[in-house]
């Protein structure tokens, strides 16, 4: 992605925004895994879509008030002793270069200049990129900024930019749909690896090596989420990452994975017999799924149809011809062969 696209993503989001407002984005931290050690640090997703920079512990600033909209971004100072461990960090120009914001400061300035923003009597309101899927997971970096500003500055009515964030990542640029399109030759390219080297007898975590290996071998270091592959019975943990399993002659091999391009993640689910051919019974389900993908890719999904719809569309179409199998005798029995939704978005 260009710096035009990442500077065109701030400028739409804060015609969003209304006047009076402060919004930060944070880039976040990797959790500690043990004493010095911590987990492989993924970049906050809205805040590459900002900026297209993934580096830990980076603050997106957006004012708009009376007199316009202004972008400041803030990076951590260089470090000889902690780069030489953990790795070089971005510099200002580079910062500057890559996300096309002209203000880029050290973060050491940054409470400083937040604070001299919020008393000014210019802004009233401060939004911030707000998430948690369970109330009992730790803080994140927004969650304590919130926490922050209630107390020191509690006239800053808070609100939450996921909403917005999310309706412009809804539709994609013509630069991500290309950023997708080359992610998904390299997901086919590794699933097709998978596929060629599968034999009775392999281990999960061969399966995996072969993935992981076509991915870096295309310049993907890693996947775009944790990659799900299983064998026989581990097939029914629909979020299955122990890789431990031993292939059977006879299993199905299923997986869901996928590459990541440009920050643009794709997501493909396949399944193939270990031995190379499908029982009647494996044949006669993989088709169910089959016929119903391509029902639904060429005669209903369309611009504008609801995803609750797209779900129920998925369920009503594989219950009939899992129904004409003499599988399900009942639309109540499709939760015994559907355990999830039928679809959702992917990208970012």
């Amino acid at each position: 992605m260009t710096p035009i696209f990442h500077t065109g993503n701030r400028k739409a989001l804060a015609e969003k925004l209304k006047e009076g407002s402060l919004a930060l984005v944070y880039s976040g931290e990797a959790p500690i895994k043990t004493s010095d050690e911590y987990y492989p640090f993924f970049a906050d997703r809205n805040f590459v879509y900002l900026t297209g920079i993934q580096e830990r512990a980076l603050v997106l600033l957006l004012q708009k008030d009376a007199a316009g909209y202004r972008e400041t971004l803030f990076i951590q100072p260089s470090d000889v002793l902690l780069e030489r461990w953990n790795g070089r960090r971005i510099k200002p120009d580079a910062a500057a270069e890559v996300s096309g914001i002209s203000d880029v400061r050290l973060i050491g300035e940054f409470d400083g200049f937040f604070r001299k923003l919020a008393i000014s009597g210019h802004y009233d309101k401060l939004c911030l990129d707000l998430n948690k899927e369970r109330p009992n997971l730790p803080d994140d970096s927004a969650f304590r900024a919130a926490g922050t500003a209630r107390g020191n500055f509690p006239w800053l009515a808070q609100h939450n930019l996921r909403p917005l964030l999310k309706s412009l990542r809804l539709i994609k640029q013509p630069c991500e749909i290309e950023a997708m399109k080359y992610a998904e030759t390299i997901t086919r390219d590794g699933i097709v690896a998978m596929m060629k080297a599968s034999a009775p007898g392999m281990y999960e975590y061969e399966y995996k090596a072969e993935w992981d290996y076509a991915l870096a071998k295309r310049g993907v270091l890693s996947s775009g989420f944790p990659p799900i592959i299983s064998a026989g019975n581990n097939n029914f943990c629909v979020h299955y990452y122990d890789y431990t399993g031993q292939s059977q002659d006879g299993d199905l091999i299923l997986n869901d994975v996928g590459a990541v391009w440009d920050g643009m993640i794709n997501d493909v689910s396949r399944a193939w017999p270990c031995g190379g051919r499908y029982s009647e019974r494996q044949k006669l389900l993989y088709l169910c799924a089959y016929n119903t993908s391509n029902h639904m890719f060429k005669e209903v999904i369309r611009p504008d149809l609801p995803m609750k719809e797209v779900d129920g569309t998925i369920r009503r179409v594989n219950y009939e011809y899992l129904k004409a199998s003499g599988v399900c005798r009942n639309f109540e029995e499709i939760g015994k062969y559907m355990w999830h939704g039928g679809a959702h978005h992917i990208g970012w």
